[in-house]
Formats: C-alpha cells, sequence, structure tokens
C-alpha cells in the first residue's frame, strides 16, 4: 500500500458528506416548515410525519458521524504510511473503511424510511378521497 490508496477516498468521502449535509438541511427546513404551518392544528398525519423526519434527523447525524470518523482514520492511515509505518497504517484504512460501510448502511436504511413520509401523505389522500365519496 502506498501513499495513494487511501487519498482515493478523501473525494469520495467529501462528497458523501456533502450530500448528507444537504439531506440534512431539507429535513431540518421541512420540519420547520411543518411545525409553522401545524402550531394550532397538530393532525395525526403532521404528528407521523414529524415523527419520521426526527428518525431520518438521527439517522443522517449518525452517518455524518461515521463519515467524519471515516475520513478522520483515512488522513491517519495515509500519516501513518508517509511515516513508514505501513502495517499500522493498512489497519487504519481498513477501519476507515469499514466505517465508510457503516455510514453507507446508516444511508440506506434512511432512504427506505424515506419513503414512509410518502407512503403518510398518499395514506391521508386516499382517505380524504373516501370521506368525499362517502359524503356525496
Amino acid at each position: 500500500m502506498n501513499l495513494t490508496t487511501p487519498a482515493l477516498l478523501f473525494p469520495a468521502i467529501s462528497l458523501l458528506l456533502l450530500a448528507y449535509t444537504n439531506r440534512f438541511i431539507v429535513l431540518t427546513q421541512l420540519i420547520r416548515h411543518l411545525h409553522s404551518q401545524n402550531q394550532e392544528n397538530l393532525t395525526d398525519v403532521v404528528v407521523r410525519q414529524i415523527s419520521n423526519l426526527g428518525l431520518r434527523i438521527r439517522l443522517i447525524r449518525r452517518m455524518q458521524a461515521m463519515g467524519v470518523l471515516s475520513f478522520i482514520f483515512c488522513a491517519m492511515a495515509m500519516l501513518f504510511v508517509f511515516l513508514d509505518m505501513i502495517d499500522a497504517g493498512q489497519i487504519i484504512f481498513g477501519v476507515s473503511i469499514v466505517l465508510l460501510l457503516v455510514s453507507l448502511v446508516f444511508s440506506l436504511y434512511e432512504i427506505l424510511i424515506s419513503t414512509n413520509a410518502i407512503e403518510i401523505e398518499l395514506q391521508d389522500i386516499k382517505r380524504k378521497l373516501r370521506e368525499r365519496d362517502v359524503t356525496q
């Protein structure tokens, strides 16, 4: 292993962290919007949406933490390789890859539950359509 091996992960991890941050910002804006629009009228749908969004925020926080740790370990691996401590550098690089994989698993889970938010909206629309059909 040479210095360029861990260096290859730097741009990937940086882009991943940027994507995670963008997801986080969008979710926080959505939560604030839901909160401001529905302070007086917290329907079951809004409460379920906020609960779903809260879980997603926690997952993104974990994704970001694992991504940052991966980045730190990757930098440490480069340092150890630079200092000709190849075995230690390889082990630390391996830890970096494992942390990156954990981050990606959290990301996959967050993506899978993000569809729950859409399902909640669809259920509410179907319920409203059924109520409208019954009253007509």
